[in-house]
């Protein structure tokens, strides 16, 4: 293991002493807040992101650290739990006094600690939460991912323009913030477009029986479903779609990563919004790609890349600051144009990222069900 400090087995979390004689953020070390699910139901995006994350800060302490300084990482699992992020958070930044807090993977949870980011001064970076109200909480909230809208708006633009889809079924989770923020976006645009929502079909999360809104669907005669739900509900649902006789190709946001893991043939010819695609042919994507792979022992998805994105925008900002107060390293941040491991990454006015997005493909190749880049819809 190269140069690190990472507190990221139970030891971590175990008990809040460990960040009791570790809170100095002075001399030879940077010391940064992590939080992501790195158990639960969501844990897959969570460690994801994290790895990510230790792999560029092991990357950037081996060629020297930030401002001749190493990076040390408390990492922190909130379990998707709202009450854990909150928690954490206030540890991370009352105890251990980080400038910056990178999380958490969902904009639920992270939508618990913005406001509280913005009320104490502390940097805080999601490289997954899409939700468009992420970043409304204040000038110290940021993301590395694109936003709900524009997923929506990609989804129904490439079933518009690139699957010839006019008449569209939408079925999606009414009890989650990121469900109901990607399939009113996919229907504004799609609409606008000149297509036509035919079934509009809604769920409450934890619902496993969507026979009815499978046939209501069937029913309305569709060329393309739109699914922005997570993969586990997306492997249910695409099953239960083509049990009730529903061929037309599904749809879906970057919570499908992993889908290819949980489900079977019937999501083969299906497409999903991604903010990176593993089998890049671009340099720089193509070394992480190998780095990851070779630290970890896992495939490189979307959500490594954006949390390896996460730590390299912050270093970068801290090293563009001089400094590590929280006030200049929001200032850097949010001035910063450059390219990163998902592309070139600048940040708007509500500092979203402007980037564009990969479109997947579900294939089968070998027996094995594996995600194919298919093409990129820039905003």
């Amino acid at each position: 293991m190269k140069k690190i400090s990472v507190l990221f087995l139970a030891a971590c979390f175990a008990v809040s002493m460990v960040f009791v004689g570790c809170q100095d953020g002075t001399g030879d070390e940077i010391t940064l807040g992590v939080i992501f699910p790195l158990s639960g139901p969501v844990a897959h995006f969570g460690t994801e992101s994290s790895n990510g994350i230790i792999l560029a800060a092991e990357e950037i302490n081996a060629a020297g650290g930030i401002l001749g300084r190493q990076i040390r990482l408390l990492v922190e699992d909130d379990e998707n739990n709202t009450a854990l992020t909150v928690s954490n958070f206030l540890r991370l930044t009352t105890q251990a006094n980080v400038p910056v807090v990178m999380g958490s993977s969902t904009s639920g949870a992270t939508m618990a600690i913005a406001p509280l980011a913005q009320q104490q001064g502390v940097v805080l970076i999601s490289p997954s939460a899409t939700n468009i109200a992420v970043t409304q909480f204040g000038d110290f909230i940021f993301r590395a991912c694109f936003i709900d809208p524009f997923q929506g708006i990609v989804g129904a633009d490439f079933a518009f323009d690139e699957l010839g889809a006019r008449r569209a079924a939408v079925l999606y989770d009414a009890g989650a913030d990121y469900n109901t923020g990607l399939a009113e976006a996919f229907r504004d645009r799609f609409v606008a477009r000149g297509g036509q929502i035919v079934a509009w079909e809604a769920y409450m999360t934890g619902a496993v029986d969507f026979n009815a809104q499978a046939t209501r669907i069937r029913a309305a005669d569709v060329d393309v479903v739109y699914l922005p739900n997570y993969l586990n509900d997306v492997a249910l649902q695409a099953m239960q779609l083509r049990a009730q006789g529903v061929d037309a190709p599904l749809l879906g946001g970057d919570g499908w990563d992993g889908v290819v893991g949980v489900a079977g043939p019937e999501v083969v010819g299906s497409f999903w919004s991604a903010g990176f695609a593993a089998d890049t042919t671009e340099p720089k994507g193509m070394a992480f790609v190998r780095a990851f792979e070779e630290r970890f022992n896992m495939p490189a998805t979307q959500f490594a890349a954006l949390g390896h994105d996460t730590m390299m925008l912050v270093a970068q900002a801290i090293t563009n600051a001089g400094s590590t107060d929280p006030r200049a390293i929001r200032d850097a941040l949010a001035a910063i144009d450059g390219s990163f491991i998902t592309g070139n990454i600048r940040f708007d006015e509500n500092r979203n990222p402007i980037k564009g997005a990969a479109i997947m493909e579900i294939v089968e190749r070998n027996g094995v069900l594996v995600n194919q880049y298919r093409t990129t819809v820039n905003p």
